[in-house]
């Protein structure tokens, strides 16, 4: 989008069907407050996107250079800057996060975290939780998307987001030495944000250990 600085406003309004003028029409006029967010990274330049170096068959086999890193796995690695993130959104009113707190409950990570409308009209935000490894055995993204909620709150309400995520999903990647999915030990760090950009006053971190390695079988 090389054009992008010097349009005063973007609308992309994705498929809306037969409902699509009055779709827009609803948001431009504020009869509706937005909360949708973008499922994908829109990135700077094409160069940026991880399928660049790979999208053409070479002697007729199709490559997948890039990987686990998809989307803004591949942008955070690269530290590259995107024209819009993952989960980038537009609303008429705004959110606070704050009072994160972490614990492990057994085999699962308990995620509170406190969600404020300080706006003066009802909206929806959704919240991402994310998870990375300090210092891993083998190169993995920074973090990755483990769950997430979207919360409806009227004007000045606040409420308590919680999450309840298996520490086996949350930190494990396969080992292919083993033919097994690893857990591996370590300081992680979990993060909550309302998109995949980590903005100032928008994301929440908290850190917590895996104190011993396990390998385990299925999904």
């Amino acid at each position: 989008m090389p054009w992008l600085p010097e349009a005063a406003s973007l609308v992309h309004a994705w498929y809306g069907g037969n409902e699509t003028g009055n779709g827009i029409a609803d948001i431009l006029f504020g009869d509706v407050n937005p909360s949708a967010k973008l499922p994908l990274t829109f990135p700077a330049r094409i160069q940026d996107n991880p399928a660049f170096v790979n999208f053409r068959s070479e002697a007729g086999r199709t490559l997948y250079g890039e990987d686990v890193y998809v989307e803004y796995r591949w942008h955070e690695k690269l530290a590259a800057k995107v024209n819009f993130p993952f989960g980038h959104d537009l609303s008429y009113t705004s959110f606070r996060t704050s009072d994160l707190a972490v614990e492990m409950d057994g085999d699962e990570i308990i995620v509170t975290v406190q969600l404020t409308n300080c706006g003066d009209r009802e909206g929806a935000e959704v919240l991402q939780v994310c998870v990375g490894h300090v210092s891993p055995s083998i190169s993995r993204p920074v973090k990755e998307l483990k769950d997430f909620q979207k919360v409806d709150l009227q004007a000045g309400e606040s409420r308590t987001a919680s999450f309840r995520i298996a520490r086996r999903y949350a930190c494990s990647y396969f080992d292919e030495r083993m033919s097994k999915w690893l857990c591996e030990k370590g300081e992680y760090r979990l993060v909550v944000s309302n998109s995949s950009e980590l903005r100032e006053g928008y994301h929440h971190e908290a850190p917590f250990r895996i104190e011993e390695s396990e390998w385990w079988e299925g999904v």
